[in-house]
């Protein structure tokens, strides 16, 4: 009989009576992710139980699914674990692991902002930020983050509702923006919400200006942002990009008077960017809840994730 027409049996059994088995698919762990699962594991126990199969003479189960998942309760000191008891053929144990991992299974991640309210409500249980942070394992500084689109403004959550900035990170950065210097950032707003129906305002832009305002490292473009030649941006989108020169106040995106141009020195040998896998990609994107096509903000995410785990 196949694995998905075996009846399953949900309870709740010793970990120590569970045998992982050799020939797992899952052979390599990452300490740190584990130790964060483990943190979630110890709070609210496995929420996602185990796949074993029916127990041998002994009353062991041999594991079919959930290996890390076993390591993580084991790290967070459990001692019974939940299980689904489901009989598999050795032929098909390898293809369940495999189709129980592949594109996330059946899980999606939460989009940014459902996210970043569910944490939010969270954290408002708690006398301060600090006692939040540490309710997830986490620092203050994480919490904010990943608070930040929960606390988007009325004009800025409008502009992302209408699809009109790119994505979740690019508003916030505009409330960063408004932090630092809200005339400009209500400029900036401003134009954005002129933008014709199904028109979207170019990253690069609100980056550019982030730059200028010593809210991230980067060099100044000498030229605006262009465009690949089949996403390039309509007129009106463009008009926002890279106004014209004879606009009486100069928007926060102008370019500012080009300097005189310094001696020309040789041009240094074109090294070719790595370019990280973009499954990989999403797939770290979907996990936290980022969107795939920002890979700044999916590396920054994780340089954070990073940081909280170590402690720094």
């Amino acid at each position: 009989m196949a694995f998905k027409d075996n009846p399953a049996e949900f309870r709740i059994i010793d970990i120590a009576l569970i045998e992982p088995g050799p020939a797992h698919v899952r052979q390599h762990f990452d300490e740190a992710s584990l130790k964060g699962l483990a943190n979630s594991i110890g709070r609210k126990g496995l929420i996602h139980p185990l796949v074993v199969q029916p127990a041998d003479a002994a009353g062991r189960h041999a594991l079919v699914v959930g290996e890390r998942r076993r390591r993580a309760a084991l790290l967070a000191g459990e001692t019974a674990v939940p299980v689904l008891v489901r009989a598999c053929s050795p032929e098909e144990v390898l293809e369940v692991q495999v189709f129980e991992n592949l594109g996330l299974g059946v899980r999606a991640a939460l989009d940014p902002r459902d996210m970043a309210n569910a944490i939010q409500t969270i954290a408002e249980r708690f006398e301060s930020k600090d006692a939040a942070a540490e309710h997830f394992g986490r620092t203050a500084t994480w919490l904010a983050q990943a608070t930040a689109a929960a606390n988007l403004s009325p004009q800025v959550s409008a502009l992302l509702e209408s699809g009109k900035i790119s994505s979740t990170n690019t508003a916030i950065q505009l409330e960063k923006l408004a932090q630092k210097n809200e005339a400009k950032a209500e400029t900036l707003i401003g134009q954005i919400a002129q933008l014709p129906e199904g028109e979207k305002l170019p990253k690069q832009v609100v980056e550019k200006v982030l730059v200028e305002e010593g809210l991230r490292r980067g060099k100044k473009p000498d030229t605006p942002p262009q465009a690949a030649p089949d996403m390039a941006p309509s007129p009106a989108a463009a008009q926002v990009a890279s106004p014209s020169p004879a606009t009486a106040d100069v928007p926060p995106w102008e370019e500012a008077p080009v300097a005189p141009a310094a001696p020309a020195m040789p041009a240094a040998p074109a090294t070719e960017r790595r370019r990280v896998n973009p499954g990989k990609v999403k797939m770290v994107a979907e996990i936290l809840g980022l969107e795939a096509e920002d890979e700044e903000a999916v590396l920054a995410r994780l340089i954070d994730e990073f940081l909280a785990l170590k402690g720094a």
